[in-house]
């Protein structure tokens, strides 16, 4: 005997079946548990510009709004928080649930091209982004311990192999290091002094700034191939050129005035 027999035979009954099927429907329905926190992860990129020296004002006006400007255009855009500090540029974008968040990785990379053109000429590094929401916390967390190499060789250890291989992992969105040390050279002015040679803080910084730059020169052609040479030019320390005396600027009022 076929199933639907018995509810074509009696059509009264399945129709009330149907309408007290729908009945108690509409009641549990009525009766689910709303949270008002609903654990909901929302498509979110992260996108981190370093600009050294940059003050806060600065990192927002030339840095944090040209890239706002350009993601503000984006599709799929829910929301969108930055936050300009001392060197350091964060802009926060979080698509609505149902977007793509490869889709979006994609736009946000066509936008960061875009905006590359109105960036600061002399900035360090392009923005980074990752797809990782910062409200999260962080699923591991592992430190590193030596009793022969030194913190910055650790550290160095730590961003170029064991950071780079983690991030190479499947479902790791954000792989950050922190606690390290790298090297850096601090240099004290005295500002009336500069000021009797004619000179202002920022003249120095361009100063430092060209002596002590590290590109690649070229290459040599012949045995052993490959061999990539690169050149730094002498820094300043203890208050001289090592070598030469073209690196400080000339006397802005009267002849040039260059010493070591």
């Amino acid at each position: 005997m076929s199933p639907s027999r018995t509810f074509i035979l009696r059509p009264v009954a399945t129709a009330l079946l149907t309408i007290g099927i729908l009945l108690a429907g509409g009641v549990a329905y009525l009766q689910l548990p709303v949270s008002a926190l609903p654990q909901v992860d929302y498509p979110t990129i992260q996108v981190v510009t370093f600009y050294p020296g940059a003050s806060p004002d600065v990192m927002a006006s030339s840095v944090t709004t040209p890239l706002e400007r350009q993601f503000g255009q984006l599709p799929g855009l829910k929301q969108m928080t930055s936050t300009s500090s001392f060197g350091a540029s964060l802009i926060t974008l979080q698509f609505i649930i149902e977007y793509q968040i490869d889709v979006a990785e994609q736009q946000v990379q066509a936008a960061i091209n875009a905006a590359s053109a109105l960036l600061p000429k002399d900035l360090p590094n392009p923005p980074v982004y990752s797809k990782a929401n910062p409200a999260d916390t962080p699923v591991l967390t592992l430190a590193l311990t030596s009793d022969t190499l030194p913190l910055q060789r650790v550290q160095d250890l730590a961003d170029t192999n064991l950071a780079q291989k983690i991030s190479q992992l499947p479902g790791v969105g954000l792989v950050s290091i922190s606690g390290g040390q790298r090297p850096a050279v601090r240099v004290q002015a005295d500002p009336m002094k500069l000021a009797s040679y004619g000179l202002s803080l920022e003249d120095l910084r361009a100063v430092l700034g060209q002596a002590n730059v590290d590109q690649a020169k070229g290459n040599l052609e012949g045995p052993p191939p490959g061999v990539h040479h690169r050149r730094q030019r002498p820094a300043l320390l203890g208050g001289r050129v090592p070598r030469g005396r073209d690196h400080l600027p000339q006397r802005r009022a009267g002849t040039p005035d260059r010493r070591r």
